[in-house]
């Protein structure tokens, strides 16, 4: 019988509901897009988290990233001040939710 490592388990469980977690904020982060940006032919389970935001797909634009930034505000309590930054997190689903992950206050289940 191979030795368990229980510290290896905990970890492992513990990757797992953060992946869970991970997908739900993905999920609902679409969600938010999809309603803040009034996409009305596109559904959140269509947006890719790897697809370019601002790419030929979803086609969109700086007026689309003012409110993109405007649901970080409200949603997630998080303020972007810095145009720059700005670009380095709207890139897609996946660096949004990063910066979520790594600078809400919110209370993550």
């Amino acid at each position: 019988m191979p030795d368990i490592n229980l510290s290896e388990v905990k970890n492992s469980k513990l990757h797992l509901r953060m992946n869970k977690n991970r997908e739900e904020l993905s999920l609902e982060l679409k969600t938010h897009i999809v309603e803040y940006l009034n996409l009305l032919d596109i559904k959140p389970e269509d947006i890719k988290n790897d697809e370019e935001l601002f790419g030929p797909e979803l086609g969109l634009d700086s007026i689309d990233s003012v409110e993109l930034i405007v649901l970080l505000e409200r949603e997630y309590q998080i303020k972007i001040n810095n145009p720059t930054e700005g670009r380095k997190i709207l890139i897609d689903v996946n660096t949004i939710v990063d910066y979520i992950i790594e600078n809400s206050s919110i209370d993550k289940k």
